[in-house]
């Protein structure tokens, strides 16, 4: 099973190619997201390398900044960012349960998920230059590195118990409600641990790890709490803009 899970895990979140699982089911999918930070630490390496490499090679912080996000994004095929926009345009385009999950359906980017985009991936570009910018940059470099990893966890909040799904045979229908909320906890204080002492030890206080993931736990919430009541329960794209939101939220916490 955990091999099953391994593979979902690392298949969906990131573009590293692996074998599929030979079964997938709701617990299967559950293992995978509690996996989810493990399994993206290629992404966050591939983050910190090009955050690295590039203050080394004396580029302004704000175009390392934007590298390095590209690269994250390239390095989950964009998965994310579509769920973002795709979350935002339903939820911006009707009051209508019906409506908003048909628009979110479609694919297509409206205005509301492009200034969206604009907005959450600036923000990314912005903190993640003031985290790259300090005195120490390898450290720097590991911590945004971590954060990427981190953010994963909003996945565990999202596919809580008790977090229905909006959309019965969805992307997101396997996923929801696959872990147990005292392990949802656990993940999230693993993270707010794991990035505790990688402020301190690239010359922050201690604490901006816990507030960062704070940050990042409460954007999740509240995102997914309003899911919950405008489209009866998540989606996949909900996933994915839980995702983009927290990363953004950890990122400005540790600028």
């Amino acid at each position: 099973m955990i091999a099953d899970s391994w593979r979902l895990a690392v298949g969906t979140l990131t573009a590293v190619p692996v074998r599929p699982p030979t079964v997938v089911d709701r617990r299967r999918a559950g293992l995978a997201m509690v996996l989810a930070p493990v399994a993206t630490v290629p992404l966050g390496a591939a983050a910190a390398i090009t955050g690295y490499a590039g203050i080394r090679l004396d580029l302004p912080p704000p175009v390392v900044a934007l590298l390095a996000v590209g690269v994250i994004v390239l390095g989950n095929r964009a998965f994310h960012v579509d769920g973002l926009a795709d979350t935002v345009d339903g939820l911006a385009s009707s009051y209508d349960r019906e409506r908003a999950l048909t628009v979110m359906k479609t694919g297509t980017s409206g205005p509301a998920g492009v200034v969206a985009l604009v907005l959450v991936i600036g923000l990314q570009a912005a903190a993640l230059a003031s985290v790259l910018a300090g005195p120490h940059a390898l450290r720097g470099a590991v911590l945004a590195g971590l954060g990427v990893c981190v953010s994963r966890a909003a996945l565990v909040l999202c596919c809580a118990a008790g977090v229905p799904s909006a959309r019965p045979g969805g992307l997101g229908d396997t996923y929801t409600q696959a872990v147990p909320r005292p392990v949802v906890a656990l993940v999230w204080l693993a993270g707010a641990a794991v990035l505790a002492l990688a402020a301190s030890a690239a010359g922050l206080d201690w604490w901006r790890g816990v507030v960062a993931v704070a940050a990042a736990a409460l954007a999740v919430a509240v995102l997914v709490a309003h899911a919950v009541r405008r489209l009866g329960g998540v989606t996949g794209d909900v996933f994915g803009a839980a995702v983009e939101l927290a990363l953004a939220a950890l990122l400005v916490g540790l600028s």
